[in-house]
């Protein structure tokens, strides 16, 4: 999401090699491919896997679905419950004077900011009404408040809850919510 030109790129790799592997059949090269050139198959997954706007969330929604659907002691409850618990400890621990003062460096609050992010984000695509709803057990407005606090990373991760969720634009959202995130 941080490097959308990455599919523009990969796609100019794959012509400039395209053209080099012509070129060399036409001048009667055998084998003139380098060592670092990917092979097709290799190519054509990491073309599919950068096409998604958000490669590796894309990759661990479906992962999480697929665990939910090979594993039947695994339901949908504990999955869910498990996201918003990670979540909301996350929150906790940055709304808490006490907790947060453990910390010694401030890359590690930043990291449980991500942390509880991404746990919200997948609750809400593993969900089927998502994070979003006042039914839900994550505390949205707390948890955007929180990241609203820390301007180094609030953008990017404001974006993150606005862009990369499932459920932000479904009328079931709270018009406060998306206000926050506005």
């Amino acid at each position: 999401m941080n490097n959308p030109q990455i599919q523009n790129d990969f796609s100019y790799y794959r012509r400039t090699l395209n053209r080099r592997k012509m070129e060399d059949v036409t001048m009667g090269i055998a084998g003139g491919s380098d060592q670092l050139d990917l092979p097709d198959d290799v190519a054509n997954r990491m073309s599919l896997f950068y096409a998604n706007p958000t490669p590796i969330l894309h990759g661990l929604a479906g992962a999480t679905s697929r665990l939910l659907d090979e594993n039947p002691n695994i339901t949908l409850d504990h999955m869910t419950e498990c996201l918003s618990t990670m979540a909301s400890v996350c929150r906790v621990i940055n709304e808490n004077p006490t907790y947060k003062s453990r910390f010694q460096n401030e890359e590690t609050v930043i990291f449980t900011l991500r942390v509880m992010t991404g746990a919200i984000i997948l609750y809400d695509h593993v969900h089927p009404v998502g994070a979003f709803t006042k039914k839900a057990p994550i505390d949205m407005k707390a948890s955007i408040k929180i990241i609203r606090e820390h301007p180094k990373c609030a953008e990017g991760l404001i974006n993150a809850l606005k862009y990369n969720t499932k459920h932000f634009n479904d009328e079931a959202t709270p018009k406060a919510t998306k206000s926050l995130l506005s």
